[in-house]
């Protein structure tokens, strides 16, 4: 997984599968990279081919750590399965999603 920073905004890319086999590694790393004063996290899921619910629960993980910070998630460039879970989910309302 590739870690960037800009003012405020933490930008998580190069992510696998989302699965049970991952899912609690990506969400340790992704609440480690929370520096003092990161409030966004934008999440690319471009290179994401599978998302399963431990890699759901851990978005949602996320969400919360970011959410009680006041900031927000935006789910990146998600790839057409990866949009239909959240579809599916209904996760589509709960993360921005940006699909250009």
């Amino acid at each position: 997984m590739k870690i960037e920073y800009q003012t405020g905004t933490l930008t998580l890319s190069d992510i696998g599968p989302l699965n049970a086999a991952n899912s609690s590694t990506f969400r340790e790393e992704a609440r480690a990279a929370l520096r003092e004063g990161v409030t966004n996290v934008n999440i690319d899921l471009s290179q994401t081919r599978q998302v399963d619910s431990s890699g759901l629960g851990a978005l949602i993980a996320l969400q919360k750590t970011v959410g009680a910070r006041g900031g927000a998630i935006r789910i990146l460039r998600p790839t057409p399965i990866v949009y239909q879970i959240l579809e599916l989910t209904r996760l589509h309302r709960v993360f921005e999603i940006v699909r250009d």
